[in-house]
């Protein structure tokens, strides 16, 4: 009784916290007209002040593997600044259901098609209504280069904003009005590129937030560290946000609201508040079992298993070819999903023929079946459509179905593996976190062997690190309800063959 009021609390608390999480990130869309749209078959969304003079437009470019989605607190920052902004998905990322052509093998191609999809939207944005016809530029990562090669070649372009930036191309001149943002926790070799950017407009060092140059004549550089971010947290800064907004204002000589989109705290209460939720209603699903199942494998039979496959799997898919995937890596991680799970698998025969696991009691089907869907529906309804919805795309194209089912694949056959290995009745503790570190290594083993190849794999490893932890909490107390190891295999394999599968980007062969 007093187990059962206790998740009823946590559960009623979870749903406040909800509420109030998404009630703050949505009132900073307030004043905000938002339109959705497309440019040809790119998907754009605008961002407009309901009322206001026209003013001028920030066309806002997402990075490599990103979507629309998380330029978003750019966006609503400078729209309720009164500008205009409009951000859109790259040829193969998020909603876009055409492949970016040539991939990694024929970067050239890719770069081409990029600056030419970034100049048909800036067209299309130079004849929005509430636009005067001036316009800035902001890219993140691999799209800072492509803005400022835009830029370049539209001198028109009143000003570009660098966040995370590399561009080879950047002259001393040129592009006009260059402001470049980086997250002080970013790597050293990014940041040394702000500086050697923004140090071709002085002489001297170049000192933080100090502009070099004229705004007036177009040769203004200015350097901002956001604090305590990186790659990915410096889109959700405040720093970058009052950055971007000042550095505008700067240049059309306007002034704004104030307003900075400070979702972060929000996003963190949101997910909290989601996996509270988890928690609570992980009571209501039923028992698939009398007693728990899965092998548990005792640190002696454990350790031999989870670290042959992380060292056999990259070595034997180090000269194996890929490219059978329209997907960016994809064909790659569904080998070593796969590969990882079926030597797990074996492994666990082996311990099983050498009597070192108990006997499994049997399992009630129907309950099993309804836990599998519950944990499942959880996943994608309430975790999933927030996220798309403030973070970043996880909506499902037609175009990216057949990618997750081959994503699942491999998937599947890892974590069923996998969660049998780690849970029972004797399972020793630690064993979850332990198997996960293997594969983790696994794949830095194959990234040091292939680094050219695999080099992008880098930026997903901190994505898959913090699902490992979610999931693994999820799979855990819905096996300590269920006592069946095949709720959590299911929801973790589906959840991350969908976000693999609608995140990376499709390519062109």
């Amino acid at each position: 009784m007093v187990t059962g009021m206790r998740h009823i609390i946590i559960g009623l608390i979870a749903i406040l916290a909800i509420s109030a999480a998404l009630w703050k990130l949505n009132s900073a869309r307030d004043g905000i007209e938002i339109v959705r749209s497309e440019v040809g078959a790119t998907p754009v969304t605008v961002f407009r002040p309901v009322s206001g003079a026209p003013a001028p437009v920030a066309v806002i470019a997402h990075g490599f593997a990103g979507s629309q989605q998380l330029m978003q607190p750019f966006a609503l920052t400078l729209a309720r600044n009164g500008y205009v902004a409009l951000t859109f998905d790259f040829l193969g990322h998020g909603a876009h259901q055409q492949a970016l052509p040539g991939g990694l093998a024929d970067q050239n191609a890719s770069m081409k098609a990029l600056i030419a999809q970034l100049g048909e939207i800036a067209a299309f944005a130079r004849k929005l209504p509430g636009g005067n016809g001036r316009m800035a530029v902001l890219g993140h990562s691999m799209a800072s280069d492509i803005v400022v090669r835009h830029a370049q070649a539209h001198p028109d372009t009143d000003a570009t904003i660098a966040v995370s930036v590399f561009s080879p191309v950047a002259t001393v001149t040129s592009p006009r009005n260059l402001l470049v943002i980086d997250g002080a926790l970013e790597p050293s070799f990014l940041k040394d590129e702000g500086r050697r950017l923004v140090g071709m407009a002085t002489s001297g060092p170049v000192e933080e937030n100090v502009t070099y140059g004229n705004v007036a004549d177009g040769t203004a550089r200015r350097l901002v560290f956001a604090r305590g971010v990186e790659h990915i947290g410096v889109l959700y800064s405040s720093d970058s946000m009052a950055a971007a907004r000042d550095w505008l204002n700067e240049v059309y000589g306007r002034s704004g609201s104030g307003f900075i989109d400070a979702r972060g705290p929000w996003l963190g209460l949101l997910y909290l508040g989601l996996i509270a939720l988890a928690w609570a209603l992980a009571r209501l699903l039923p028992p698939a079992a009398a007693a728990p199942r899965g092998l548990g494998l005792p640190w002696r039979l454990l350790l031999p298993a989870a670290i042959a496959p992380a060292l056999l799997t990259p070595l034997i898919l180090w000269k194996m070819p890929t490219g059978f995937l329209p997907l960016l890596l994809g064909d790659y991680l569904v080998l070593h999903f796969a590969l990882y799970g079926l030597l797990t698998a074996g492994a666990l025969y082996l311990a099983h023929r050498a009597g070192g696991t108990a006997v499994l009691p049997p399992v009630s089907w129907r309950p099993l079946v309804i836990a599998s869907a519950a944990c499942i529906a959880f996943s994608i309804v309430a975790i999933g459509i927030p996220t798309d919805r403030y973070v970043s795309g996880l909506a499902l194209t037609p175009v990216r179905l057949p990618l997750v089912a081959a994503m699942l694949v491999g998937t599947l056959l890892y974590f069923i593996a996998d969660e049998w290995t780690t849970r029972g009745p004797n399972a020793p503790r630690g064993a979850y976190a332990f198997t996960k570190f293997c594969f983790l290594a696994s794949l830095a083993i194959a990234i040091s062997l292939n680094l050219q190849k695999l080099f992008f794999l880098i930026i997903i490893v901190p994505a898959i690190l913090l699902l490992f932890v979610v999931y693994g909490l999820f799979s855990g107390w819905a096996y300590r309800r269920t006592f069946d190891p095949l709720p959590g295999a299911l929801c973790a394999a589906i959840t991350f063959a969908w976000a693999i599968a609608v995140t990376f980007p499709m390519v062109g062969r």
